[in-house]
């Protein structure tokens, strides 16, 4: 679980750890690539997993949407032969990270930015339309945060999204429910506990203090730390890819959606 990419990263007015450097992402994707380890999308990652053929992929996201993905992440994701999953707010396009209310300010995507990004071949999902916690939404609210959402995104892009992402970690059984029923294949959360399946997947934040040592460490950690899919949650429909069930004792399983396992 990424954020954003700049050369800001490690500074003090970085209060939530969202940020890292264009440098450190560069060795970040190079050790996972000479782990013989790929970065991708996280729809890419499920059909792949439920065709059987996940091993040695892990899940890329970023969050929020911001817009220094295109110049700093974008290119690195293209240089080790990556993809990702870059989760949006399209009723913010264009503004600012204004619900972190410690800063600092961030530009997020405009709406031709979002097109630039799926246009380069990364998945585009939904973070919400105005990044609202669904937990403590109401009934309208999350209908908004979710439906309405993928369909402003299906006007920009061309095409529903497949995944979403629980705007601060904020999943429960009712987040779900609304994500199941705006028709998202996927959706992904931090440490979703009892709650953990293909609409609540767990991931693993990366921030600025990840060395190789560090990433070593949540990698081991992880299948500790995070529950396993469910038997009936690891096939997913998917556009014109093999598809079987999977099997989460195969080598697949070591590549967590959105986290290094």
């Amino acid at each position: 679980m990424y954020h954003s990419v700049t050369d800001t990263a490690g500074r003090t007015d970085d209060p939530y750890r969202i940020t890292v450097s264009p440098g450190l992402l560069d060795r970040q994707l190079r050790w996972l690539r000479d782990r013989g380890l790929r970065g991708v999308a996280v729809g890419e990652l499920l059909r792949a997993r439920a065709a059987g053929r996940g091993a040695g992929l892990v899940g890329l996201t970023f969050d929020d949407g911001y817009a220094d993905f295109l110049t700093g992440a974008l290119p690195l994701l293209r240089r080790h032969d990556c993809t990702a999953t870059v989760f949006v707010l399209p009723g913010r396009a264009g503004g600012l990270n204004s619900w972190d209310p410690r800063g600092p300010r961030k530009p997020l995507l405009t709406e031709d930015g979002i097109r630039a990004v799926a246009a380069a071949g990364m998945e585009v999902g939904s973070h919400g339309l105005l990044h609202q916690d669904l937990t403590t939404a109401d009934p309208v609210t999350r209908e908004r945060e979710t439906a309405v959402s993928r369909a402003r995104l299906a006007e920009l892009t061309g095409h529903a999204p497949d995944g979403f992402c629980y705007p601060y970690d904020g999943v429960d059984a009712r987040a779900v429910a609304a994500v199941r029923a705006a028709g998202y294949a996927y959706a992904c959360a931090l440490d979703p506990g009892p709650l953990t399946g293909r609409h609540a997947l767990p991931r693993v934040h990366i921030g600025a203090a990840d060395t190789p040592w560090r990433l070593s460490l949540k990698r081991a950690l992880h299948p500790l730390r995070r529950r396993a899919l469910p038997l009936d949650e690891t096939p997913f429909p998917g556009p014109a890819t093999p598809s079987g069930p999977g099997n989460p004792q195969s080598p697949a399983a070591t590549a967590t959606p959105g986290g290094l396992r």
